[in-house]
């Protein structure tokens, strides 16, 4: 993404809260659907309902938006966000779709928690440097869960729901708005 960032602008990372209200939101969801389990082992119909649920009363609410932004995101800033979001699509099809036909649950998920921890690394344009440590940290904790299968899936859920909850407090509570060459 930097040979998209124009040279000279100044990245102000003004978002901060916002993505942390949105981690601890998706921490809950993680932590819920994984407690409830099932067959899926993480209950697909709860993780499904609660992540819409957390995206249309955090991320398109434009009003809760304003409030805990501390201002607008450049147009770079938009792309890096868009092309994020298209990345985790792609890279969760890419590494759990292939395993849906024989419904390996263990390997869809996986699948889908490794493509959110690498879908952080372009939100670093957008939110800065904690990005890329929540990223390294999401993709250490799923690489732990392919290395010992044996590891029950619920374990790395419930990590990976402690990963994003703490790094939503830490940027929702603690984190102040910067800027970056």
């Amino acid at each position: 993404m930097s040979f998209l960032h124009p040279r000279g602008e100044i990245l102000a990372f003004n978002h901060k809260r916002a993505c942390g209200l949105w981690l601890i939101a998706v921490s809950l969801v993680i932590f819920a659907a994984a407690l409830i389990g099932g067959k899926q082992r993480i209950n697909m119909t709860v993780f499904s309902l609660g992540y819409i649920a957390a995206f249309l009363s955090i991320n398109a609410n434009q009003s809760l938006q304003r409030r805990f932004s501390e201002g607008p995101s450049s147009p770079f800033q938009r792309k890096a966000e868009f092309y994020a979001v298209i990345s985790l699509f792609v890279l969760m099809s890419l590494f759990g779709g292939p395993y849906f036909a024989d419904e390996n649950w263990r390997r869809i998920w996986l699948g889908a928690f490794l493509a959110t921890a690498l879908h952080f690394l372009p939100f670093y344009y957008v939110h800065g440097k904690s990005m890329l440590v929540l990223s390294l940290v999401s993709t250490v904790n799923v690489a732990l869960g392919y290395a010992f299968p044996e590891l029950p899936l619920v374990c790395t859920a419930y990590a990976d729901a402690a990963i994003k909850l703490g790094f939503g407090v830490y940027l929702f509570c603690f984190s102040k708005p910067s800027k970056q060459n």
